[in-house]
């Protein structure tokens, strides 16, 4: 790979926006480091993108810190210099209100949206802190993060953490030339609505049907703006909604007893 290649790490990077993101900023000429749970999906990405960019790929689950520190210690010498990671991986599931919704989803929710969240930027942090020319952490947050609704729950906690980790984490390392944004989506057509419905794809698209949602490279574009910047500019959060999503009034419940 060639000395002044960009490396850019991406988690979740078989599907949505983390799939957008790499081809973004393979088109831009960076070098790739692709992880998802999807093996398959990973030969194929591998296959496709190192005819265009250095790529490299691994097998994770980042809410996994054993499997994650040997993904990091493992990258090839070239893919060490991180300039950009990508925080994507994360779910939502169920829509369930708190009574009904399942324990064990809660309990992947914050082992995916936030440990592993922390377990990835923790393993990294090395490597964007020796960049010479300075580096970025993207974590993908949420309008979630301070819009409730009914059955956002853990969902909308996790992506709160998201947030108050980003701005604090950048207390620490903005001395040290690193930049940390919130990158905050709204209502986004991806297959991330169709694993919150646990594969009901019907359901699926009636959440989209009559609108038109974000896609996933209207994020991406936004996550390489960013990566993109002047290194003395950091956008602390950036909140993307489509036109179509709009705020709604608080509901009043009447007539309670």
């Amino acid at each position: 790979m060639h000395e002044t290649k960009q490396v850019v790490f991406i988690t979740g990077a078989t599907s949505g926006i983390g799939l957008a993101c790499a081809h973004l900023f393979a088109q831009a000429g960076w070098a790739l480091v692709l992880t998802g749970r999807r093996q398959e999906r990973l030969e194929q990405l591998q296959a496709t993108f190192e005819k265009q960019v250095p790529t490299h790929t691994a097998a994770l689950d980042v809410s996994d810190a054993k499997a994650v520190a040997s993904v990091v210690a493992a990258l090839p010498e070239p893919f060490q210099r991180v300039r950009t990671l990508i925080n994507n991986a994360g779910l939502a599931l169920g829509k369930d209100p708190a009574p009904q919704a399942s324990l064990d989803d809660w309990h992947r929710m914050i082992d995916t949206n936030i440990k592993g969240l922390v377990n990835v930027t923790k393993h990294l942090l090395p490597h964007l802190c020796a960049s010479p020319s300075g580096a970025t952490i993207i974590n993908l947050g949420s309008i979630a993060a301070n819009t409730p609704y009914p059955g956002g729950h853990v969902y909308g906690a996790t992506k709160a953490f998201v947030e108050q980790f980003s701005y604090n984490l950048r207390c620490d390392v903005g001395p040290l030339g690193i930049r940390v944004t919130d990158l905050a989506p709204g209502m986004t057509a991806s297959e991330f609505t169709l694993v919150r419905m646990k594969g009901d794809q019907s359901v699926a698209d009636r959440y989209y049907e009559g609108a038109q949602p974000l896609q996933p490279e209207d994020v991406a574009t936004q996550a390489l703006h960013v990566a993109s910047l002047p290194a003395h500019v950091n956008i602390t959060r950036l909140e993307v909604m489509p036109v179509c999503q709009q705020w709604s009034a608080p509901t009043i419940l009447r007539n309670q007893t």
